[in-house]
């Protein structure tokens, strides 16, 4: 489905500051369409109205709170004005319409059911008229409303006639919407001198949880808060932004703490017809939320910890093994032992990329970026001649394949640079890695001699090569086979799934 910035482009010439200001709309109209227990649909005129063009549908939202009205999907659907006559009224008076649909005269169709109010609100950009928002109610709710409806309706319609004004949202609006209460997580309604009119019972239940003895109803909000937060900064802040909102200035998001309970406030400014009706407060209890983010931070800090000197270990035992490589006078031991120092600097690296990370994930690529010259400086005496590139991108897996996918590049790289060319003989071994939506494919070519007649990979008894196998088959799941190269040379080819491996 196209975005709303897609649709804009197609259907309309609006202006930046236009789309800009639907976006905010847009962005913040789940809470309207909650408080109006309504569908919500945004409509753009295709062309000139008055020349008989038709408006198209470029973003709907469902409520939360109530029964949807629309069960299909209208984004990008077009009508006409006989179809959507209230919708065109507010395109050319600016003003809300509103229209029940048992008094639209026969023979017309309309494609809402029966049962539908409908209401057009024009959204105002400065002194234009860019689009119209249509609340679509089910009539046949009960018609008696609670208090809490009550409450947020008349919420609904002071927001509604602010877009109509080209008041709401604002650019701060649209900041303090990033994980911002709901209308269901608490709702708090104040007159204009900052008294609590209505509390939702989850604000109720979430004031209870801060250390409120008593109901909100006929309380000073901002002076019950400041008595409740446990920071006086906090507290004084709350006050500062309730007063503001009251006043008249644009409310933002709040998170405040009291008696070991979180909360989060985001404060709204109510002035429909440009005349100040007071604030509405919504309010969450993210008190658990916070627990596990504190509790998950703390595991990660520690995961992080242990990664790190995991790290620092492997680096000691590679040292020591480098240094024992150096006073050993045998020669298959300082072959033996140099290939052990590269094993465990590949692990270190590993670790050391989770050290840093704050998921347990590896980039592959810059984990074995850094490898390649570590590859060539514990080679044989004729590395030196030879080059290792990397083409094409690895990607990011998982820790706890991203150590073995590691080594089996690490003990391929090597046995090309220690089999395929003779001493002193320049070369290339080159990783070409693509990846698709299932597989990882890594190609590792070199120019070299190419394989030894009747070379058999099951067969062979090199101790890299059969750790390359145990490694692919048992841990990554994967293939791996040695070819001859399609001039000269040999290709590794390494074929890795990138699902779960069978059994996990």
């Amino acid at each position: 489905m196209a975005t709303l910035s897609e649709l804009l482009a197609e259907h309309t010439d609006l202006p930046g500051l236009a789309v800009d200001h639907l976006q905010r709309v847009v962005g913040d109209w789940q809470l309207l369409a909650d408080l109006s227990f309504a569908d919500l649909l945004l409509w753009v005129g295709a062309g000139p109205i008055d020349d008989g063009a038709d408006i198209v549908c470029v973003a709907q939202c469902r409520p939360t709170t109530a029964p949807t009205v629309h069960l299909e999907d209208r984004v990008g659907t077009a009508a006409s004005r006989a179809e959507h006559a209230p919708v065109f009224e507010a395109l050319r008076t600016g003003r809300i319409v509103r229209a029940d649909s048992e008094t639209e005269a026969e023979g017309v169709y309309h494609p809402y059911p029966t049962y539908a109010l409908r209401e057009a609100v024009p959204v105002r950009c400065g002194d234009d008229v860019i689009a119209v928002l249509s609340r679509d109610t089910d009539q046949q709710r009960s018609r008696v409303r609670s208090a809490l409806e009550t409450a947020y309706m008349a919420c609904s319609d002071d927001l509604c006639q602010m877009i109509a004004d080209g008041t709401f949202p604002t650019t701060e609006d649209r900041a303090a919407t990033h994980s911002s209460p709901r209308a269901g997580d608490g709702f708090i309604r104040l007159d204009t001198d900052g008294t609590v009119v209505y509390a939702s019972p989850n604000a109720l239940s979430a004031y209870h949880r801060m250390g409120l003895q008593s109901d909100l109803a006929g309380q000073d909000l901002a002076i019950t808060t400041r008595s409740l937060v446990t920071d006086p900064f906090d507290a004084q802040e709350v006050v500062g932004d309730i007063q503001a909102a009251l006043a008249g200035r644009t409310g933002r998001r709040m998170e405040v703490e009291a008696r070991g309970a979180t909360v989060l406030l985001r404060t709204l400014v109510l002035r429909p017809h440009g005349e100040l009706a007071g604030a509405a407060v919504l309010v969450r209890d993210v008190t658990e939320v916070k627990r596990r983010d504190r509790a998950l931070l703390s595991k990660d800090a520690t995961i992080r910890e242990i990664h790190h000197r995991v790290k620092n270990n492997l680096q000691t035992v590679a040292a020591l093994l480098r240094l024992q490589a150096r006073r050993t006078e045998n020669p298959e031991a300082q072959v033996a032992l140099t290939e052990s120092v590269r094993r465990v600097t590949s692990i270190a690296s590993v670790h050391e990329m989770l050290s840093m990370s704050v998921d347990e994930e590896v980039d592959l690529d810059e984990v074995v970026d850094r490898l390649l010259p570590i590859m060539a400086d514990v080679a044989t005496v004729h590395t030196a001649r030879i080059k290792v590139r990397r083409a094409g991108s690895l990607g990011v897996f998982s820790a706890e394949r991203a150590t073995p996918l590691v080594m089996v590049l690490t003990e391929l790289v090597q046995n090309a640079i220690e089999h395929a060319f003779d001493a002193g003989e320049n070369g290339t071994v080159t990783i070409r890695s693509e990846r698709s939506a299932r597989w990882l494919d890594v190609i590792i070519s070199d120019d070299g001699r190419g394989l030894p007649p009747g070379f058999s990979l099951e067969a062979s008894d090199r101790l890299g090569l059969q750790i390359v196998r145990t490694l692919v088959t048992a841990e990554l799941g994967g293939s791996i086979g040695l070819h001859p190269g399609a001039d000269i040379g040999t290709d590794a080819v390494l074929r890795v799934p990138l699902g779960r491996r069978q059994g996990r």
